[in-house]
């Protein structure tokens, strides 16, 4: 069960397949493979497609008791986060960027299941992972570290191509050996896989340390990371703030919503601006990724939909299209898009060249007031994502 810790942290982790050689505990049953939902571009497409290198994260938070602080460092910084894999890249080829999450250690998950959920498989879908977030809450339980990489590494859908960076991220307070599986069983696997496992321990380095989460991070040639889950993430106002976080509200409006998810995507998107706004800089930070290549809505706005082929406009019914489209000619509807389309480029454009003079804004600023070390969540994946992308050949600047 989970012990209170005064210097409670956290963070998170990702990964997929059935243990060949890994000892697993007698009495374990071989998990169940989690039904992938379908958010997001589907990383099997994209294999087949071999049209761009692929970033893939997954990111396993505890939600035991003392772990709101992570929670919330987890809603906070998503977007800049995101934003940190704008430029993503190997040569001239742009990355993809896909999140997945789980959660473990909470009472109310499943016990046959090592109380671990998969909230979300790989996803291109930004505004979908927001709301999971959002929606966490925390509770106590026991934390099986290894086995939550286990079902990670095996029933997530993980690249096979060598050159994709593959990244799992754990975070959490309590010890590492905790549970049926060894962490070095559940890493090894990940190894054969190509991913790397990185620990987030919520603490002091030197309970990490006591507690295994660096001996995991050493063992799985990753890095070990602490951070203070009740830190206050450091936030840096600038000029432009404002007007920015205008510009993604207006974005809203050029997004046509269609078929069955069209609605509801809607309702996500809108709330999801509003969940940005709770946090100082957020809603900034949160325009930005939508001013982005990653922001990808193609499964329901038929702006992106039709960019990137994947609905016809002339293929859909009248009962699949929103009631601005709703009895107009072919020419009409596609009118229409065209002027949506241009008009959001307009608008992430005027949000890229703030983001550029917010930048150095905020680099100088940075300079009178550096901290070192990965103290908060957005900090330690970044600064690890940035060191094992250059390990795999790609650039994220």
């Amino acid at each position: 069960m989970l012990k209170p810790l005064a210097l409670g942290l956290g963070l998170l982790t990702f990964p997929t397949v059935a243990l060949a050689n890994g000892p697993t505990a007698p009495h374990q049953a071989q998990p169940a493979k989690e039904k992938p939902a379908p958010t997001g571009a589907s990383p099997a497409a994209l294999d087949a497609a071999h049209s761009a290198p692929r970033v893939q994260i997954a990111i396993l938070l505890d939600t035991s008791s003392s772990m709101d602080g992570l929670i919330d460092q987890a809603k906070r910084q998503l977007w800049t986060v995101v934003n940190t894999f704008q430029k993503a890249r190997r040569g001239t080829k742009l990355a993809h960027l896909e999140i997945a999450l789980y959660e473990y250690g909470k009472s109310s998950l499943a016990a046959e299941g090592g109380y671990i959920r998969q909230i979300l498989p790989f996803t291109t879908d930004l505004d979908k992972v927001s709301e999971e977030l959002f929606g966490l809450k925390t509770g106590g339980g026991d934390e099986y570290c290894g086995m939550v990489i286990q079902k990670a590494t095996r029933n997530l859908e993980w690249s096979k191509a060598q050159g994709d960076l593959k990244l799992i991220y754990i975070a959490g307070n309590e010890p590492f050996s905790q549970g049926p599986v060894t962490y070095e069983s559940a890493i090894s696997d990940a190894k054969e896989r190509g991913i790397t496992v990185n620990t987030i321990h919520c603490g002091s380095a030197q309970e990490g340390s006591s507690t295994g989460w660096t001996a995991a991070a050493k063992f799985a040639q990753g890095q070990s990371l602490n951070i203070d889950q009740n830190r206050a993430v450091a936030y840096i106002a600038a000029p432009q703030d404002d007007e920015i976080a205008r510009l993604g509200r207006e974005l809203n409006k050029t997004y046509i919503g269609y078929g069955s998810k069209g609605v509801e995507a809607k309702r996500r998107q809108e709330a999801q601006d509003t969940n940005a706004s709770a946090f100082a800089g957020s809603a900034t930070t949160r325009a930005m990724s939508k001013a982005s290549r990653l922001y990808d809505n193609s499964g329901w706005d038929l702006v992106d939909g039709t960019k990137k082929g994947k609905v016809k406009l002339d293929a859909l019914k009248d009962e699949e299209l929103p009631e601005e489209l709703k009895g107009k000619s072919a020419q009409e509807r596609q009118a229409l898009v065209d002027a949506k389309a241009k008009e959001r480029e307009e608008i992430q454009a005027k949000i890229q060249k703030l983001q550029a003079e917010r930048q150095k804004f905020v680099a100088e600023k940075e300079k009178a007031a550096a901290s070192a070390g990965a103290d908060t969540l957005d900090k330690a994946i970044i600064e690890s994502a940035t060191k094992q992308a250059a390990a795999q050949g790609m650039a994220l600047e």
